[in-house]
């Protein structure tokens, strides 16, 4: 007989290897696809940040009842505030991780294109400034909508600040390790190459580290907030 807490702790990892699965596909697909219907590099991009926007939110709405992180760096905000316990926080950021792969495993399959190592190298202090800013962002951006009453919102200001980020950040804003490690196995315009994850995975952290000060600064209920957040989500 498998324990109650156990059984709800393999649903909150399926939700989120699920959900990142389904992200990572949508972030390599749209870029094979725009590749293939255009040589318009901005239409591209813009084709890539709208269904990455728009993914999110109904990715969000459909599996925030259960889980709905999809990002180690919220995973570990999240266990820092005290709104999950550490196993949980584990096996989250481990499904995570898996679901990229298996995202971009579908992505190549979808479409017949090479599942092999990305050769897109990624590197400059410009890019990583990127990432930080983008990683920031979005963590002020989910705790400021919850700070207002409005947690049910999330998935609208998620997405919709992903999508403008994609522009406006240099990095084109991965924000995220475990879609960053899903898409060094592409050869699509939304590659990276393995040896530049290090450096963006750094930034992630260290823009989640921020924004972990700042929403302490901003925010001093901040635990209650990240408890609204996963009130639904940390079955332990």
């Amino acid at each position: 007989m498998v324990p109650d807490h156990v059984r709800a702790v393999g649903r909150s990892a399926l939700a989120e290897l699920i959900g990142t699965a389904l992200l990572v596909a949508t972030v390599i697909g749209t870029a094979i696809a725009s590749a293939r219907l255009t040589q318009d590099l901005a239409m591209q991009l813009f084709v890539n940040a709208f269904a990455t926007g728009l993914v999110l939110v109904a990715l969000i709405l459909a599996l925030s009842p259960v889980s709905a992180a999809f990002n180690p760096v919220v995973t570990l905000v999240e266990r820092h505030f005290g709104a999950i316990s550490t196993p949980v926080a584990v096996a989250h950021v481990l499904a995570q991780i898996a679901g990229a792969g298996i995202g971009a495993l579908l992505a190549a399959g979808m479409f017949d294109s090479p599942l092999t190592w990305s050769t897109s190298s990624r590197t400059g202090s410009h890019l990583l400034l990127g990432e930080v800013v983008a990683t920031f962002g979005l963590l002020v951006v989910v705790f400021g909508v919850v700070r207002t009453g409005r947690a049910p919102q999330v998935a609208f200001a998620v997405g919709g600040y992903i999508g403008a980020a994609y522009w406006f950040t240099s990095s084109t804003s991965f924000a995220n390790p475990a879609v960053t490690l899903g898409r060094t196995l592409t050869t699509s315009a939304a590659g990276i190459a393995p040896a530049s994850v290090l450096g963006f995975v750094a930034a992630q952290l260290v823009g989640g580290l921020i924004a972990v000060l700042a929403i302490r600064a901003l925010y001093p209920q901040a635990p209650v907030l990240a408890a609204d957040l996963t009130h639904l989500q940390d079955p332990a």
